[in-house]
């Protein structure tokens, strides 16, 4: 643990109570909360690469992230299905990342979001993507993050953005070529 008493570490199955409530405040009143058996099929798809993010002896927050395709995202009316394809893609989609109310403005998401951008590099993805939501998209700007305006993720809002940028360890190859849409 790190002397701040924050520590980053996987997600296990005495987790999922916290998370679900987490996610549950954090979307429900956007329309876009899944539930727990959804955003468990999410982290069961990649546990590598979700986290969690305790304050002490508490769940303070969570990073759930899982390779797609870019431009290519989770639906939120169904749960993650087993990948048929032996085919990794390069891109890691960064498809929920929570604070708990009671510990934001600390840097905590900051804390998590690097976490995973070193992750994602250590692990051999060229990029990071989301889906902005609520209006975030600036937020999601300042971190680097790009808007491709010519997706439009269905059923994520009417003000979706879809986002990507390099991670660390893509930005010091030479020979990582992006599609672009």
């Amino acid at each position: 643990m790190s002397g701040d008493g924050v520590r980053i570490r996987h997600i296990t199955d005495a987790d999922w109570d916290a998370i679900a409530a987490m996610e549950s405040r954090a979307y429900a009143e956007l329309g876009l909360s899944e539930g727990r058996a959804a955003l468990r099929s999410r982290a069961d798809a990649s546990p590598e690469t979700c986290f969690v993010l305790d304050v002490g002896a508490r769940q303070a927050g969570y990073v759930l992230a899982l390779p797609y395709p870019p431009f290519g995202y989770p639906d939120l009316e169904r749960a993650e299905q087993p990948a048929v394809s032996a085919h990794h893609p390069r891109n890691l989609h960064l498809h929920d990342i929570v604070v708990a109310e009671r510990q934001r403005g600390r840097g905590l998401g900051q804390r998590l979001l690097n976490h995973l951008t070193l992750t994602a590099g250590s692990r051999g993805f060229d990029r990071i993507s989301l889906i902005a939501v609520g209006r975030s998209e600036p937020f999601w700007s300042a971190r680097g993050f790009t808007a491709y305006p010519g997706i439009s993720p269905d059923g994520y809002g009417a003000n979706a953005v879809y986002m990507s940028r390099a991670t660390a360890e893509s930005t010091k190859r030479v020979d990582v070529c992006v599609p672009c849409p």
